[in-house]
């Protein structure tokens, strides 16, 4: 069995992103292949047991059959990392991540492994993913994201990380770049990571649909009341504005397909932004759909204005800023429903990363003993 350890620079590069096009990939040239994500930091229960919601994502979409426990077998939930200093923890986490890796072996020609965060992320419990993928011996691919300087730069950062665990680190992805604007920006890269000893394995340009949620998300995402439901739930969202200014201001900062997230209570805002909307202005009569915040029912006569302009709007008893933190986390987190999203991942991954030279750089597996054990 081959394995490959896919990492990042830190959070919301598009790890998951690149996992799912990935696995694709194997699938495609026939090989069969697992998924494990060794350490999680965002868990669920699933099937009544713990996992990282990457491991129940891959799953699911995959329909792997291995256990959950398998894919998953370590999380830390809140308060874990304070009882591992205080001494509270004596369970050999390592061996169970090495005893979890190995059950692939035997049914599976590839395995991918998926990190958490930057190379030095878990470092606290003694699982960074440096210590992780060096305990599993398998060679380390870094996910960074759009631009020239910082992308190189974090990956040269992670690269040393790893290489001083004893971690080959095979190559490198940049994600979400705005080929369009710069299409030469790919091989710009190639050369800048070139000089450091890293070879480039694909740039995947930026796509709206990767990184924003649908309405039908939205809706799901914050529990709210619909007050209705628009053209078209399965919309993706081009955005997110904040009501919380003048409306004139308003209308100037709601761009194409905005979500825009207001108190109830502010039915200026909301006013404009119907009317913008109901007559095609080119201030704020792009935007998509309104959350409406606090718990604050507008009066009937705008409710109705929101119907007739075939606006999106729900009610959500939160204030804007925790409802404006619940939308941010559906920016950058893919979900099993999402299958217009994932088809396009896939397809993207296929087309502009090389699939074949991931392939050439993962090695045959040699799991290696944890230090509790050796």
């Amino acid at each position: 069995m081959r394995h490959v350890y896919l990492a990042a620079t830190g959070q919301n590069r598009g790890k998951t992103t690149l996992s799912l096009g990935v696995m694709d990939g194997f699938q495609r040239r026939g090989l069969s292949t697992g998924f494990i994500k060794p350490v999680g930091q965002r868990t669920v229960i699933e099937e009544g047991v713990p996992a990282d919601e990457d491991a129940v994502l891959m799953k699911t979409v995959y329909e792997l059959a291995e256990p959950l426990r398998q894919m998953s077998p370590v999380h830390i939930p809140r308060g874990f990392t304070q009882s591992y200093i205080d001494g509270k923890v004596v369970e050999d986490l390592p061996s169970r991540i090495v005893a979890a890796h190995s059950q692939f072996a035997a049914d599976r020609d590839m395995l991918l492994i998926e990190g958490t965060g930057h190379a030095g992320v878990g470092a606290v419990i003694g699982l960074s993913n440096a210590q992780v993928a060096a305990m599993l011996g398998s060679p380390a691919v870094i996910v960074s994201e759009g631009g020239v300087g910082r992308p190189i730069d974090e990956i040269v950062l992670n690269k040393a990380l790893f290489e001083r665990a004893g971690v080959q680190v095979a190559g490198a992805i940049v994600n979400k770049v705005d080929l369009l604007a710069k299409p030469d920006l790919a091989r710009t890269l190639e050369r800048g990571l070139a000089r450091h000893g890293i070879t480039l394995l694909g740039v995947l340009p930026y796509r709206p649909i990767l990184s924003n949620p649908t309405l039908s998300m939205v809706l799901e995402g914050v529990h709210g009341e619909t007050i209705h439901p628009g053209p078209d739930l399965d919309q993706v969202i081009g955005g997110v504005a904040i009501g919380a200014m003048e409306p004139q201001h308003m209308l100037q900062r709601i761009g194409p397909g905005a979500l825009v997230i207001v108190p109830g209570d502010r039915e200026d805002v909301i006013a404009a932004i119907v009317h913008a909307r109901r007559i095609g202005a080119e201030a704020g009569g792009d935007a998509l759909g309104l959350v409406l915040t606090g718990g604050y029912r507008p009066r009937k006569p705008v409710l109705e204005a929101i119907r007739a302009a075939d606006l999106f709007a729900t009610i959500v008893p939160e204030d804007t800023y925790a409802v404006a933190s619940e939308v941010h986390d559906l920016l950058v987190k893919t979900h099993a429903a999402d299958r217009g999203k994932i088809e396009e991942i896939k397809a993207l991954v296929w087309e502009y990363l090389f699939i074949d030279r991931i392939l050439e750089v993962a090695t045959e597996a040699e799991v290696r003993p944890s230090p509790a054990t050796a």
